[in-house]
């Protein structure tokens, strides 16, 4: 790592714990000292643990369920940070919680994407680094850098490792679960040279899907769904229960980067067509949501290579090169 005369220190959340053990391990050093936890009423405590003058600072912390508890340690460690003189923070948000609210869908909605960006840069954070935020257009709420991370590649070399990916030879399909996922269903279509096809689906209210229709050939092939977050995995299963029954698929795999997997979801998936999921590390899943069907890709190396080069001053859009 090159360094600029200043130090580097390495502080997280309790929201990604291990993740952040990770990313200190591929940077060759230790997670720094601090006590975050909670008064008897339910409020933050922080505590550091040592000095953070004039260093550069990295605070991991997703702001996954339970989101505002994860959020308000994010935002009380930066201005703990900030009042002992850190030289520049770091907000690293592998999953960056409220990123569906960024538009009024409807007459009189909160923007709370951009409430949530406003709250980061008031707390003190001079830097965001996060991955695949829902809509990219997030990146403009902030008014300070963002340096944003792609799942996608990291996805696709794990899964062109696969043997059913061998297997499958040209008879691969990727397939996007809805019309706002295209874009990154090409990615991946691109990087491991398949064709593309496109659930195409009305949604009548949250959460609900009804699948409408499957743009382009998928009968006897094997399909990849590629998705940016899996909720309540309604939009998923659905889909891959209409690429086998409306399409004629023969097998159905997917992938996402981030596995909020709230509600039904984890009987949803395990009662569904999918073979395998595959999924990021972004976050932290308890033991009861970690089921057979799962391949965990840890996104420390890229989150480690990316803060080696913030922290350098160098261009973090090489490490895709």
């Amino acid at each position: 790592m090159i360094a600029h005369g200043n130090k580097i220190k390495l502080f997280c959340g309790n929201a990604n714990k291990e993740l952040s053990a990770a990313i200190s391990e591929r940077l060759k050093m230790k997670l720094s000292s601090a006590e975050v936890g909670k008064f008897s009423d339910g409020e933050i405590s922080v505590s550091l643990g040592e000095s953070v003058r004039g260093c550069d600072v990295f605070v991991i912390q997703s702001t996954s369920a339970p989101t505002n508890d994860n959020l308000m340690e994010l935002l009380v460690m930066i201005d703990a940070l900030k009042r002992a003189s850190a030289g520049r923070i770091t907000a690293v948000m592998p999953y960056f919680g409220y990123a569906r609210q960024d538009r009024k869908a409807r007459a009189r909605d909160p923007i709370t994407a951009k409430l949530v960006a406003d709250l980061i840069s008031t707390a003190g954070a001079d830097r965001i680094l996060t991955m695949d935020l829902h809509a990219p257009q997030i990146q403009g709420f902030f008014n300070i850098p963002v340096d944003h991370l792609l799942g996608v590649p990291i996805l696709a070399k794990a899964i062109a490792d696969e043997p059913f990916i061998k297997e499958a030879g040209d008879d691969l399909v990727i397939v996007s679960p809805d019309v706002g996922s295209v874009g990154r269903a090409r990615q991946m279509a691109q990087k491991l040279n398949k064709t593309l096809a496109i659930v195409d689906k009305r949604r009548p209210k949250a959460n609900v899907m009804e699948v409408m229709n499957i743009v382009g050939d998928v009968k006897g092939k094997r399909c990849l769904i590629v998705d940016d977050m899996i909720d309540t995995a309604g939009t998923i299963v659905q889909g891959a229960k209409a690429l086998v029954e409306v399409g004629g698929a023969s097998d159905v795999y997917a992938c996402c980067t981030h596995p909020v997997l709230s509600g039904p979801a984890i009987e949803r998936l395990s009662n569904s067509v999918i073979k395998k999921l595959f999924i990021l590390n972004t976050i932290e899943l308890p033991p009861e949501k970690q089921i057979d069907k799962f391949i965990t890709v840890s996104v420390a190396p890229i989150f480690a290579e990316a803060i080696a080069a913030i922290f350098a001053d160098l261009p973090v859009s090489k490490l895709y090169d």
